[in-house]
C-alpha cells in the first residue's frame, strides 16, 4: 500500500459557464498536517478555451511495474469537445505541473477518422490508449488512439479497420483473460449542448457493452443490456488480475451490471443493483432516475461504491458475493429532491421523507455527488459534483452559478458506512477567476481507476 495521499489533481473547467477562461489543471492540498490543506495550490490553464477537460491517465502505471525506465511524470489530459489532448509534466514539480505538450485535434481526425477522447489508459508497451466517443462530425465512433510514450505523437488506431463501436466512452482491460471492454455514452453532437430524453429513443444514445480480443485488437462479441441498461458508462473490472468479471455502472434507469467470463469463455452481464426511480413534480419529467455516473472498487475488491448524481447520494455495497451485492453505507450530498427545493417527491419506494441540504463550512452543496476517488487503503473517499459541463447547466444551474466542491468521506472498512468529514471542503466557487467546475481526481502515485495491474 503507497503512502497517504497529500496532493490531487483535478481539472476544472469554465466551458458552458459566463467565464470566458480556458479550463485548466488545479492541485489541491489534501494533506491534514500543511498549512494549504484543502486548498488549490497550483493553476494551470490550457492554451485554449472551451476544451471540456474531462477525464485524465498517466504515461505509466501498475501495467509497466517491470520497466524500471517508465516514470509516472506525464498526466495526459484528454479535452471531451474540443479533442486535443495536453500533456502535462507533472514530474519536475509535482505540486506546480506545467504543459508539456499539445495533441492538436487534427492529428485524431487525419491519422485516426476519431475525435472526443475520453478515457486514457498506459499500456504494458509503453504506449497510450485513449477511447473516443465520436468521428470529426460529432456522430458516436467508439474507437481508441494510441500514443507513443516517450513523444506522445498519434501513432494511430488501437481497433483494426472497420471495427470501431457505434459508441465509445470507457474501457478497461485484462491481459490474463486477453479482453478489453468498452462502454457507450452517445453521439457527441446528440450531448454536447445537453441532454434531451428523445434522443435516446432515436438511438443517439448507447446501450451495449463490446468486448475485443486484446491481441488481435479485433471487436469479438457485443453485450446489449438493454434498456435497463442504457448510457453503460465507468466499467470496472476487479483488481485481481486473474479475476474474469466487474461492474459497469448505467446511467440512465440507475443500474449496475455485472460482466463475467462464462464457462463457454465468451462473455455476459447480468443485473445485480437497481436503483429505483422516484416519482415527482416540479422536475424536467414526472419520474427521477438516480443517475448512476460514476463507479470504483476498492483496491481489495472488497467494496463497490457509486454516486447517484440526481437523487444526491453515494452509496457503498460488499461487494464479496459478487452476484449479490449488498449496500453497507449511504449518504446524502446535495442532489435534486431537497427538502427545500422546488421538486417535490410524490412516490419514494427508498426514503420516508426528502433529504436535507448539505451545508459544510457555511456553504451549500450544489449539484450531486460525482467523480470519486478512494484513498488506497480504503479509508478515505475523495468526491466532487460536477458532471459535464452542459450537463450541469441544465440540471443543476445553481452548480455552475457557485461553483463545485471537492468533499471527503469517513469509511468503515470493516462494517461499511459512510461519514462526512466536515473539517474538509475545497470550493471551487472561490477560485479567482471565479466559480469553476471540477471534475475527476488523480493522485501523483496511481489510484484505484488509474492502475491496471497484469
Amino acid at each position: 500500500m503507497g503512502p497517504r495521499e497529500e496532493i490531487v489533481y483535478l481539472p476544472c473547467i469554465y466551458r458552458n459557464t459566463d467565464i470566458q477562461k480556458p479550463d485548466y489543471l488545479a492541485t489541491v492540498d489534501i494533506n491534514p498536517q500543511s498549512p494549504n490543506f484543502c486548498k488549490v495550490i497550483h493553476r494551470l490553464p490550457m492554451p485554449n478555451l472551451k476544451d471540456e477537460l474531462h477525464h485524465s491517465g498517466w504515461n505509466a502505471c501498475s501495467s509497466c511495474y517491470d520497466d524500471p525506465s517508465k516514470r509516472r511524470n506525464r498526466l495526459i489530459l484528454p479535452s471531451l469537445m474540443s479533442s486535443r489532448i495536453y500533456v502535462v509534466d507533472v514530474g519536475t514539480d509535482p505540486r506546480a505541473p506545467r504543459l508539456h505538450k499539445i495533441v492538436e485535434p487534427i492529428d485524431l481526425f487525419w491519422k485516426c477518422s476519431l475525435a472526443n477522447p475520453h478515457t486514457s489508459h498506459c499500456l504494458g508497451s509503453g504506449q497510450i490508449m485513449i477511447s473516443t466517443m465520436g468521428d470529426p462530425s460529432g456522430n458516436g465512433k467508439g474507437g481508441f488512439v494510441l500514443l507513443d510514450g516517450k513523444t506522445f505523437e498519434v501513432i494511430g488506431n488501437w481497433e483494426k479497420p472497420g471495427e470501431a463501436a457505434p459508441f465509445g466512452y470507457d474501457f478497461w482491460y485484462q491481459p490474463r483473460h486477453n479482453v478489453m471492454i468498452s462502454t457507450e455514452w452517445g453521439a457527441p453532437k446528440a450531448l454536447g449542448n445537453g441532454f434531451n430524453p428523445a434522443d435516446v429513443k432515436t438511438g443517439h444514445y448507447g446501450q451495449r457493452l463490446h468486448v475485443w480480443d486484446w491481441t488481435t485488437h479485433k471487436r469479438i462479441q457485443t453485450l446489449d443490456l438493454g434498456e435497463e441498461g442504457a448510457i453503460p458508462l465507468e466499467i470496472r473490472f476487479l483488481h485481481n488480475p486473474a479475476a474474469a468479471e466487474g461492474f459497469v455502472g448505467c446511467a440512465l434507469q440507475s443500474t449496475i451490471f455485472r460482466f463475467y467470463k462464462t464457462p463457454k469463455r465468451d462473455w455476459a452481464a447480468e443485473k445485480v443493483i437497481q436503483i429505483p426511480s422516484k416519482k415527482v413534480e416540479g422536475w424536467a419529467l414526472p419520474e427521477m432516475p438516480g443517475l448512476i455516473t460514476d463507479i470504483l472498487i476498492s483496491l481489495d475488491d472488497r467494496f463497490l461504491y457509486f454516486s447517484n448524481w440526481l437523487h444526491g447520494d453515494i452509496r457503498q455495497y460488499d461487494i464479496t458475493d459478487r452476484r449479490n451485492p449488498r449496500m453497507v453505507g449511504q449518504i446524502f450530498l446535495g442532489g435534486s429532491i431537497l427538502k427545500d427545493g422546488p421538486v417535490k417527491v410524490l412516490e419514494d419506494k427508498e426514503l420516508n421523507s426528502q433529504p436535507t441540504p448539505r451545508i459544510l463550512k457555511g456553504k451549500r452543496v450544489q449539484g450531486g455527488p460525482q467523480m470519486l476517488q478512494l484513498s488506497l487503503d480504503g479509508r478515505r473517499l475523495y468526491v466532487t459534483t460536477s458532471l459535464y459541463s452542459a450537463w450541469d447547466k441544465q440540471f443543476y444551474p445553481d452548480l455552475v452559478k457557485e461553483g463545485s466542491v471537492m468533499m471527503q468521506i469517513d469509511v468503515d472498512t470493516d462494517k461499511g458506512g459512510l461519514k462526512l468529514n466536515k473539517n474538509f471542503l475545497v470550493d471551487f466557487g472561490a477560485e479567482p477567476d471565479g466559480p469553476a467546475l471540477a471534475h475527476e481526481l488523480r493522485y501523483p502515485g496511481g489510484d484505484c481507476t488509474s492502475d491496471i495491474w497484469l
